[in-house]
């Protein structure tokens, strides 16, 4: 790694975040929670009387289609897990995430979730970033990849949330 890369990194991660607050800007509790097709993973009030993301280990081939809300708690939620095991304790589980339930509780998680990764890579220099971290599933990444794997997955998650909402609001109108 050259001496640039935890500015590329930076400017990439804020690009992203950019591109994905864009299309959450003025989501609602309606959208988030708007099933397109039948049986919908989503995000809703379990057993144990906590909210819940509906998840299945190994996933179901093929998997089932995600609501707004499932997929933005996912996203989220990676934050705050990737966060924990590379720059934290590396002790919380899935299950003792308090999840939101709202849209806008959700998007505050996720701005919540993105700050701390902001501030670890604000905490680096490009030597660190070849440093060994630990994931929540128990292989270790060189530092990098953490942030390149939440670059990704803001992208990928952000465009399919893009897209359901054009859907909902073609929906919607007609």
């Amino acid at each position: 790694m050259n001496h640039q890369t935890i500015n590329l990194l930076a400017y990439q991660m804020d690009d992203a975040w950019k591109s994905l607050t864009n299309l959450l800007e003025g989501l609602t509790d309606d959208e988030f929670f708007w099933e397109p097709v039948p049986d919908c993973w989503t995000v809703h009030l379990g057993k144990n009387g906590r909210w819940v993301e509906d998840y299945a280990s190994p996933d179901p081939k093929p998997p089932p289609f995600t609501t707004i809300g499932w997929r933005l708690v996912h996203i989220a939620s990676c934050k705050w897990m990737y966060h924990e095991f590379a720059f934290g304790a590396g002790k919380m589980t899935w299950d003792e995430l308090d999840l939101p339930h709202t849209a806008a509780n959700a998007i505050n998680w996720l701005r919540d979730g993105h700050a701390q990764l902001c501030t670890a890579l604000d905490g680096l220099n490009d030597a660190k970033l070849n440093e060994m971290r630990a994931t929540n599933w128990g292989d270790s990444w060189p530092t990098w990849r953490i942030f390149w794997t939440m670059i990704s997955h803001d992208l990928h998650h952000g465009a399919e949330i893009g897209c359901l909402r054009d859907l909902y609001r073609m929906m919607v109108d007609e």
